[in-house]
């Protein structure tokens, strides 16, 4: 059986027992980009066996420089439906969701997001990500979140953090003013994964909203919107910065996974 030999380092590392326990884990992933694509390969390849991967976009050509499933030849196709072929190519076996779609407090029913074992929350968008923050933490599910990867490139700067001790991140900053401000707080903590140093960026902005705009002209080709119109400047990003810290989340779902095994194992 192929599936028994895919998982023999993880299995001689972590031991069968644990090993059977994260193939019996639910993680849901949202946002497939620059980090949350690494992250679902990390947790694939270790041996999760259930993982639904959320995200609206298609491939872009100014995604290779860092996403995972990003190539010239992905270029326009569905993102999600990429990074689905790919996990399948790593483990047949693998029970995995595929759904395009945004995630946002309109529609945060439909997630269940308490059926989950592990939330990874790697959105860009403020609003969205807040909610998916304070839905998450309203439920049974751990939530390990990702702030800001862009405008870094020293490696050794990446850490974990309880999110109210995020030092250094824009992102966190502004989640914070926004939580203080509505006085809906999250209900309970959570680790992120976050750089405080800080770059700026030396290079030209997309040209959005310009006929020579790369992005625009491949949504259309795909029939979209010309969402980049509104979008705010993109920052630049690089490929050791984004799967550092997909891998760390990664990291942060098998420790844990870990960690409770050990403790149930004692009690």
């Amino acid at each position: 059986m192929i599936e028994s030999g895919i998982f023999k380092r993880t299995e001689r590392l972590l031991g069968s027992e644990l090993t059977q326990v994260l193939k019996q884990k639910r993680v849901l992933v949202v946002g497939v980009g620059g980090v949350g694509s690494w992250c679902v390969e990390s947790l694939v390849r270790t041996g999760i066996g259930h993982i639904t991967i959320v995200d609206s976009d298609n491939v872009c050509i100014t995604n290779i420089n860092r996403q995972l499933m990003a190539t010239v030849e992905t270029v326009g196709q569905p993102k999600v439906d990429v990074l689905k072929a790919r996990m399948l190519s790593i483990n047949p076996a693998l029970d995995i969701e595929a759904r395009k779609e945004i995630y946002s407090d309109e529609n945060y029913e439909a997630f269940q997001l308490d059926s989950y074992d592990y939330v990874i929350d790697a959105i860009d968008s403020l609003d969205n990500k807040a909610s998916l923050i304070r839905r998450v933490c309203a439920t049974k599910s751990v939530l390990f979140s990702s702030m800001g990867a862009a405008l870094k490139i020293d490696p050794t700067r990446v850490s974990v953090a309880e999110f109210w001790n995020v030092k250094g991140c824009p992102l966190a900053a502004a989640l914070r003013r926004k939580f203080k401000r509505s006085k809906d707080f999250p209900k309970k903590k959570f680790k992120c994964v976050f750089s405080d140093e800080l770059l700026t960026n030396e290079g030209a902005d997309c040209d959005c909203g310009t006929e020579e705009c790369v992005c625009r002209k491949e949504r259309l080709a795909g029939g979209e919107a010309e969402w980049h119109q509104t979008k705010k400047q993109a920052n630049g990003s690089l490929s050791h910065i984004t799967a550092i810290f997909g891998f760390t989340l990664a990291g942060l779902v098998i420790s844990d996974i870990r960690t409770k095994a050990i403790r149930q194992q004692k009690s």
